[in-house]
Parts: structure tokens; sequence; C-alpha cells
């Protein structure tokens, strides 16, 4: 596997968990457990990229690279963007946007959409994990993906996607071992010369229908490869409970 670098976007403001960034996990703020477990991982450098000078304050103080980027950005996607000017990352660089509320992010996870990336032609990189349970391919939180033949995406959606309409019209509440049902993991790798082209990229219908920011590459023409994965990565910190939850089952 070639080089490539972990880029962590980190905000201060959070709707669900006020100052989310910098909540304590068993004495360290959540951002610098993320690049830690980031660090675990085979990237040659795991910076983080805020927007706001205590979250900058808190990584160095424990060692961990950040840039301290704009307050205005539209999504973590410009923020890494901007990140990637600052410390002026080569046009080839693999760059593995990791997200600075999951500090059980699995390395493994980490290598594995690094080595999708590079190993495609595609300029940006995700993962999935087959869906077995019939609740969340019905959840409209839980987002689902449809590849081709290449593993790559044809489209992201809420929806219960492919649409299995003989199983459905029968009222099975199942979801067949054969049915190619993936959730998606919001994990993200780009190369840096694609970066600078997303940020002229404009939002896309489905986009904002859906509210999710990857269909903004699909409705432009570009593919997105797809790692699938053997299981469902550990869920991530939306809310205090969330952060309780990590707090009580840490083990690092």
């Amino acid at each position: 596997m070639t080089d490539f670098v972990v880029l962590i976007p980190a905000r201060l403001s959070s709707t669900r968990l006020p100052n989310k960034a910098l909540a304590d996990i068993h004495g360290k703020p959540m951002v610098v457990r993320v690049a830690e477990r980031a660090a675990l991982s085979q990237a040659s450098r795991v910076v983080v990229a805020t927007d706001h000078a205590d979250i900058l304050s808190a990584c160095q103080q424990q060692g961990v690279e950040a840039v301290l980027t704009s307050n205005e950005h539209q999504s973590g996607t410009h923020r890494l963007a901007e990140a990637a000017a600052i410390l002026n990352l080569s046009a080839e660089t693999c760059v593995i946007n990791v997200q600075g509320d999951e500090p059980l992010i699995e390395p493994e996870l980490i290598n594995a959409v690094a080595q999708q990336l590079q190993h495609s032609n595609a300029p940006m990189a995700t993962a999935a994990h087959r869906l077995t349970d019939y609740a969340d391919f019905i959840d409209a939180n839980c987002v689902k993906v449809v590849l081709n033949k290449n593993q790559h995406a044809i489209y992201f959606s809420r929806a219960p996607i492919p649409w299995p309409r003989d199983l459905m019209h029968s009222g099975q509440q199942i979801i067949p071992a054969s049915m190619p049902v993936y959730r998606h993991i919001g994990i993200y790798g780009y190369r840096v010369e694609f970066l600078r082209q997303y940020i002229n990229l404009a939002a896309s219908p489905l986009e904002q229908i859906e509210s999710l920011e990857q269909l903004r590459v699909l409705w432009h023409g570009y593919d997105i490869a797809v790692q699938i994965t053997a299981h469902a990565p550990a869920a991530g910190v939306d809310t205090a409970a969330d952060l309780e939850r990590v707090i009580a089952n840490w083990t690092n």
C-alpha cells in the first residue's frame, strides 16, 4: 500500500451534543481519541482540520497535528480541501476522511478504504457492509447503497434499495441472503486532485432531496469505489447517550 493521509474534520458547534469534539473520554478530548485510533492505521500522517482555536489547542496539547480552517465551510469535504491546501499535499496524495465523532473507528477499516481507492480508477472511495436486518432496511436513517459489477456506487438512498418487488408484495419482512443489500458506512477516501475539483461542483437536486452529500459526486458523473466490509463498524457519537455508551465500554 502506498502512503495515505488521514484528515479528521472537527467543528466545535454541534446541535445535539454541544462541543462534541472536546467531550472527555477517559481524560482526553474525543477528537484526540479519534486521531489516536487513526494513527494505528497505516497512514503516514494524521491531521485534525478544525474551525476553532479551542480544538486546535486541545490537539496540540496532546501532540496531535492540527490545522485551523474556515468556520464558514458548507461541509466537512470543503474543510478537507482547505486542509489539504494548507498542508501542501500533492495532487496524487490519497486522503481518508475520518469523522471526528468516531472514537471507535477501526484502523483496519481506514486501511481498507485507502487500499480500495489506490487500486481503483475512481477518484473517491467509501465503504459499506451487507445489511440483513429488515428494520434497518426500511429505516430512513440507515443509508443504503446499490453497486454495479465493478463495485462502484450506482446510487445512495435513505429509501429501501434495491426494492424487492415480489417480496414486498408478499408482505414478508425479511431480506433474502441472495439479495445484495448494503448499508453505507460514512468514511471517505479522495485523491487531493479530486478534492480540489469537488469544491467547485454545484450541489445536485438528488443531494438536496436525500440530504446525502455523496450524491453530488454521482450526479456530476464521477465514480465512487465501495469497499465491502465483513461487519458493521461501532456506532459514532451523536448524542449524550452515545457518549455515555462509548465511555462505559472504553477499553483502549
